[in-house]
């Protein structure tokens, strides 16, 4: 059966979109400045399937014959308003946000904090943007001495909630969360609640691969929907399952880490007939580049990149594999949150002719609507397939 196997490097920009500089991002480039701040940054796998040779990648360093290139490549434009984790991951599902999710760049309205206050039974601590790993080193011996919640946002429609487990447990934390999620709209819209639980060992306060985050459902039909009711399985690994708020998805795993991740995506491939298999891998994107660590961000790029050719090796013979971006996130650019940026995209497998550029595309939906095609489901509503341009001309289906 049919199937296809896509992975979201999380925030692995591809360059400075056209309107950058409208979202403050002029000069934006991950891929660039994470492979340059990285000694001996190395990524054969990726660049055997085109990523060095999509157009205006990398001041063209990373290219190889095209000869030696096993997948199509490309770049995508993200034709909606807003850089984040929503936008991006919807409009590859075909959905395009016209109106960016409301942000709160002087932290939440205080009727609302009131409110939540009220019912969670506790004042919270914090309420303005913030990183993640420095909030909790600023509030957290407050936080550890009065059990109240750390809340915080950043450039994002996001509302963060953190805590220590061995003060507020795992259970309360997202009862909390879902209580936030629960108020957020209306007036107080947001596009996620985030749960960032961490431990504390030896002194140091650690993130702990427990997050959860609570978003809106969206409000249009998506690939995940066209693929589940054509009665095919959405397997959705990572924090897929939050993003769609577990719309059109079948079966579902949160993931520890990157590695995890890609464990999880091996034994889905080993498990699911045909259909979707969708993974997200947040490391990038929550770990480094949120943090500016642009040399631990390009580890964990090469970390992925070795272990490629295991998920390489699974594909079935009717079997495509896409890996793509939702955004930028920049490891040297100014602040700490996401960057307007290009997105490559690269496909491959047996049925995909090896070597064709696929330029730029206009949209992300692009992807969804070449993932529908592929499946032989209902359309979405934008983005024009792709498949036409990749597909070998010998698949009978073609």
């Amino acid at each position: 059966m049919k199937r296809v196997i896509l992975i979201v490097m999380d925030s692995y920009g591809a360059g400075e979109a056209p309107d950058a500089a409208q979202y403050g991002d002029a000069g934006a480039d991950t891929f660039l400045h994470v492979a340059e701040g990285t000694p001996g940054f190395q990524i054969p796998s990726l660049c055997r399937l085109g990523l060095g040779n999509v157009d205006g990648i990398g001041a063209g360093k990373w290219r190889v014959p095209t000869g030696e290139i096993e997948g199509a490549y490309g770049r995508m434009k993200e034709a909606s308003s807003g850089k984040d984790t929503i936008t991006g991951h919807w409009e590859i599902a075909g959905i395009r946000t016209e109106t960016p999710f409301r942000t709160y760049p002087d932290g939440f309205p205080p009727a609302f904090i009131h409110k939540l206050e009220e019912e969670i039974g506790t004042e919270v601590l914090g309420n303005y943007p913030a990183s993640g790993t420095e909030i909790i080193e600023v509030l957290g011996d407050e936080h550890e001495r009065t059990g109240k919640p750390i809340v915080y946002t950043s450039a994002d429609s996001v509302f963060q909630i953190a805590a220590n487990t061995a003060v507020i447990p795992l259970d309360r934390l997202y009862a909390i969360c879902e209580t936030a999620r629960r108020l957020l709209v209306g007036d107080w819209a947001c596009g996620r609640v985030i749960a960032r639980p961490y431990v504390k060992e030896n002194g140091k306060r650690i993130r702990t691969g427990d997050r959860r985050d609570y978003a809106v459902s969206p409000h249009s039909r998506t690939m995940l929907d066209e693929v589940k009711e054509a009665g095919l399985p959405v397997y959705a690994v990572g924090k897929i399952h939050d993003i769609f708020n577990g719309q059109g998805i079948t079966r579902w795993v949160h993931t520890a880490d990157n590695q995890n991740g890609v464990d999880e995506t091996l034994q889905a491939m080993d498990e699911s007939e045909g259909g979707l298999i969708f993974t997200n891998l947040v490391d990038f994107d929550s770990k480094y580049g949120h943090r500016r660590d642009p040399s631990g961000y390009g580890r964990a790029v090469m970390d992925f990149d070795r272990r490629l050719p295991e998920i390489r090796e699974k594909l079935l013979p009717e079997d495509i594999l896409i890996i793509t971006a939702d955004h930028g996130n920049d490891p040297i650019h100014s602040g700490f949150d996401h960057t307007r940026e290009y997105v490559p995209v690269l496909v491959s497998g047996q049925p995909v002719r090896p070597g064709v550029n696929l330029g730029t595309r206009s949209t992300f939906s692009d992807l969804g609507q070449t993932v529908c095609d592929y499946l032989g489901v209902k359309p979405v509503m934008e983005g024009i397939s792709f498949l036409p341009e990749v597909l070998l001309r010998e698949n009978p289906e073609k």
